[in-house]
């Protein structure tokens, strides 16, 4: 695959340091904290699809709604809610306007250094989430705080923002397993082995790998992996990496200038009837029929 057509699926979207802005090097310690309407006011309160390499963002609403897409996916929100949108991901957002809020922004580094000592906030940004019913008081609370000591550098600064930053984070993943329970949903740890194999499924997806790679990649058994898979996601390991691929190859189509041939391609389809059939499969019509309908009513 030459060189320009790889970099044409990062460059077809939109990716930013934070929205609007140009990419640039992000520290190992970013964090960013403004209102939700500090950008989403210029632009008539719509954020158009775009995507972050290094950068989560946790979003309090507080008042209004309006709805998140994520890859393809529409998800509705009304407040009060939290939302995340984990890195790599091409989303945007509607607000209903005069929608009030707040936007943390953190790094993928800052997450790593946290999810070392509490590995179980993965699960906040394993999937983009829409969490109703958010405290807002609660939260809002920890977000002023959070607020004040990002703004100064006295003694003890950056312990104070780790301490923080903390309690916010596990007060939204205590959010998220009420919000699993109520729904009668796994967590635990098969919800933690599954969202480390989805990360290591969106470094790998291209290379063609089986089931007992990824295990044996995470130190389980492919059985363990299967259970796993099936308790916390409700499907296969095989389903996942397909649903991933079958998501890579809809945004090629719709947001670069390959062609089919050039996407089986890139996707690592060594065979492109099997590509032919398989995204046939999956969108109930081909992949030029996908294309042309979707270019000519992108809301479709």
């Amino acid at each position: 695959m030459p060189r320009s057509h790889v970099d044409s699926v990062n460059s077809a979207v939109p990716m930013f340091f934070l929205y609007g802005e140009p990419r640039q090097t992000v520290s190992p310690r970013f964090l960013h904290l403004e209102t939700l309407e500090a950008r989403s006011r210029p632009g008539d309160w719509t954020i158009r699809p775009h995507t972050h390499a290094d950068l989560h963002h946790l979003f309090l609403i507080v008042t209004g709604a309006g709805n998140m897409q994520a890859d393809g996916q529409v998800l509705p929100f009304a407040a009060p809610c939290l939302l995340t949108m984990p890195l790599g991901i091409v989303h945007g957002f509607s607000w209903e306007p005069e929608t009030q809020g707040h936007v943390l922004t953190l790094s993928e580094g800052y997450l790593k250094d946290l999810r070392a000592r509490a590995p179980s906030l993965g699960a906040l940004f394993a999937s983009p989430l829409a969490l109703q019913g958010a405290n807002v008081e609660g939260f809002g609370a920890s977000l002023a705080a959070l607020g004040c000591e990002l703004a100064w550098s006295a003694p003890g600064h950056e312990a104070a923002v780790d301490a923080h930053l903390l309690m916010l984070l596990v007060g939204a993943l205590r959010h998220h397993d009420h919000a699993l329970r109520n729904a009668h949903q796994p967590a635990g740890r098969a919800a933690e082995l599954v969202a480390r194999f989805r990360a290591l499924v969106e470094a790998r997806y291209r290379d063609g790998q089986g089931v007992d790679d990824y295990a044996r990649a995470l130190g389980v058994a492919p059985r363990t992996l299967r259970r796993a898979c099936t308790v916390a996601a409700r499907s296969s390991p095989t389903e996942i990496v397909q649903d991933r691929i079958f998501l890579e190859a809809q945004r090629i189509l719709l947001y670069t200038s390959m062609t089919v041939s050039e996407a089986a391609d890139h996707l690592g389809f060594q065979d492109f009837a099997y590509f032919s059939r398989f995204f046939t499969r999956r969108a109930g019509e081909s992949a030029t029929s996908y294309r042309r309908k979707r270019r000519a009513h992108p809301s479709s």
